[in-house]
């Protein structure tokens, strides 16, 4: 199918979701009116829930979406700071809901892009682009900080989640910008070392551009030519013969549990010992299966393979410290809506995986963790579903965009570095917008003189 078709199809399915969402909007009409005004005894924060119809708002939005989504299924990131400032500023939502709305998109994007990414294949490796071994050790923990994290956005106020998020978000995307730069220089030099052994290749062997075209520069070997030669004969594998199935089985197994968990909670007298019960059984299936595959890598019964040694050994330090790591992303992707995966993206580039690597397998780790958000926020009810399902579909069509533009782009130019400075890119841009809404609320709260401390989970009416 011609590219302009694939475009015009997309574009005209945008509109059609337009038309679809301002049709729920007298669905939505009498639920807004008791949501948006609730009592002045009712404790806890105060839902806005604009009116959904087809204006120049929701067509801003739909840009904002569609562009922040690309950038954020390329970077492995999500996209949040692209959605919470436009659900926020230009929507109208208050920024808790903004929050759930967020990961309902999240959720979206980072779907359509493992959906897109299960036929890939790692970019010199006999290995499909999605590390599961690598995501069996992070995912538990971070569903599970996930969890904790939803709890802390209820209870902590607005301001104390502005400090952390721009702190944070500051020093993720500085630490990416100088990891991308360290990668092209090192791109830079090995096209260097393709050009000046190409010179020496009889006529008859392939030209340079051929050459740079099939190797992957982000990661240079002793043998980059012959590994770039064994490029042409690889065999195309089906999507079914793509996946690991056993580490994908054990993944969906965690998440359906610590699912069940949260399901059963909701139905439970808040702060009883039955729902502080649920609360901590999650622990032991998270950390149960997380320990499980940090000693078979301690052991060598495992191997992260996509880091092309398959001999590394794994100490205990440093096993302990991903852990951690995955636990703090999920608190953090939990409590900020933001995917959780801004942090896992710098931390697999860190352990030495390439990024196009990185970039799939944070995405796919954080597809779990970003659905157990929406079912959390669903069964608190903090967000209206037409415009979540609208934002949602507008983010799934912009991922397999970004996807293949990105894909193209990477190849034409030999840059795996690019995937990088797009995540340096969409953290910065989320320190500085989400920063910048949550000083906002800061100084509206200490004109009107509300509270800027600690709520109670316990009262807390959603």
């Amino acid at each position: 199918m011609p590219a302009s078709k694939i475009w015009w199809g997309l574009i005209g399915l945008l509109v059609l979701l337009s038309i679809s969402a301002v049709s729920a909007h007298e669905e939505l009409e009498e639920a807004q009116q008791q949501i948006s005004h609730p009592s002045d005894h009712q404790l806890g924060n105060k839902h806005v829930w604009p009116e959904i119809r087809f204006d120049w708002k929701i067509m801003a939005g739909t840009i904002i979406a569609f562009l922040g989504a690309a950038f954020g299924s390329v970077g492995g990131v999500g996209g949040g700071g692209f959605f919470i400032p436009m659900l926020t500023l230009i929507i109208g939502f208050d920024q808790k809901s903004s929050i759930a709305v967020s990961k309902c998109m999240i959720t979206g994007t980072s779907t359509a892009t493992v959906l897109y990414n299960l036929r890939r294949r790692h970019p010199t490796l006999e290995l499909p682009i999605i590390d599961y071994d690598l995501a069996l050790l992070f995912q538990p923990l971070l569903v599970l900080g996930i969890s904790i994290g939803v709890s802390l956005n209820v209870v902590l106020s607005d301001w104390m989640i502005t400090i952390l998020l721009f702190v944070v978000l500051l020093g993720v995307s500085a630490k990416s910008f100088i990891k991308g730069v360290e990668t092209w220089k090192k791109e830079t030099m090995t096209e260097k070392d393709l050009l000046d052994a190409s010179r020496h290749l009889p006529s008859n062997w392939e030209s340079t551009e051929d050459v740079e075209d099939k190797c992957t520069l982000g990661h240079p070997s002793n043998d980059t030519l012959t590994q770039a030669k064994n490029e042409a004969k690889r065999v195309e594998v089906s999507i079914l013969d793509n996946v690991c199935w056993k580490e994908l089985g054990v993944i969906v197994a965690v998440w359906l549990m610590i699912l069940a968990l949260q399901i059963a909670k909701s139905y439970l007298t808040k702060c009883s010992a039955t729902y502080w019960l649920a609360e901590l059984l999650q622990i032991p299936v998270a950390v149960g299966v997380t320990s499980y595959q940090a000693m078979n890598l301690y052991k060598g019964r495992s191997v992260i393979a996509s880091k092309g040694d398959e001999n590394m050994k794994w100490s205990m330090y440093k096993l302990v410290a991903y852990c951690a790591c995955g636990i703090a992303a999920g608190m953090l992707g939990g409590l900020l809506g933001l995917g959780g995966a801004f942090l896992l993206g710098p931390i697999f580039l860190e352990m030495g995986i390439p990024p196009q690597v990185s970039s799939a397998t944070a995405t796919f780790a954080m597809t779990f963790s970003s659905s157990m958000s929406v079912v959390e926020y669903y069964l608190l009810k903090r967000f209206p579903i037409p415009y979540a399902l609208y934002f949602a579909a507008v983010t799934s069509v912009s991922a397999f965009a970004g996807q293949h533009v990105a894909g193209k782009v990477v190849k034409k130019l030999g840059r795996a570095s690019l995937i990088i400075f797009i995540l340096a890119f969409t953290v910065f841009v989320s320190s500085l917008t989400l920063g910048g809404i949550g000083i906002e609320n800061m100084i509206r709260k200490i004109q009107h003189k509300e509270s800027l401390g600690f709520q109670n989970i316990c009262t807390y009416k959603t």
